[in-house]
């Protein structure tokens, strides 16, 4: 059993069309970057990399990865909209399958750990992001 590459299974999931990320991939397309958003992207878009988490010894398939995304665009109120559509992919998401290098993977279970929040960037000039963590705690079948 191997430990899953948190990134590449969020990236997988996100840019995956399904009834949960379809506005997600309509807003941003494949605009979404790990671990942070690269000089010049085009906006909308979203950026994300794990900042830690937990495995658990005594269950050793399961982790639960802590995870900031930055939902970015020109303004704050389109960036508030990548934050909402990010949220309606990502909250309460339960059992969901997914296949990573040939290896089957269950996302058990998904809870924001912090809502958004506005934030402005003073250094780069009409970049606005919308700050938030989620945890999420996978499964590996394997």
């Amino acid at each position: 059993m191997s430990l899953v590459d948190t990134n590449r299974l969020i990236r997988q999931y996100l840019t995956t069309a399904a009834a949960l990320t379809n506005p997600l991939i309509a807003l941003v397309g494949a605009r979404i970057y790990c671990p942070r958003l690269p000089e010049n992207a085009t906006l909308p878009a979203v950026s994300y990399f794990t900042r830690g988490g937990t495995a658990d010894p005594i269950h050793p398939k399961y982790t639960s990865p802590s995870v900031q995304f930055d939902c970015w665009a020109a303004n704050s109120i389109d960036a508030r909209e990548v934050y909402r559509t990010l949220y309606d992919a990502m909250q309460g998401l339960v059992s969901v399958s997914i296949t990573v290098a040939g290896t089957a993977y269950y996302i058990m279970k998904v809870r924001e750990e912090v809502q958004g929040q506005d934030l402005v960037d003073t250094e780069i000039q009409n970049y606005f992001r919308v700050l938030t963590f989620y945890s999420i705690t996978i499964r590996n079948d394997s």
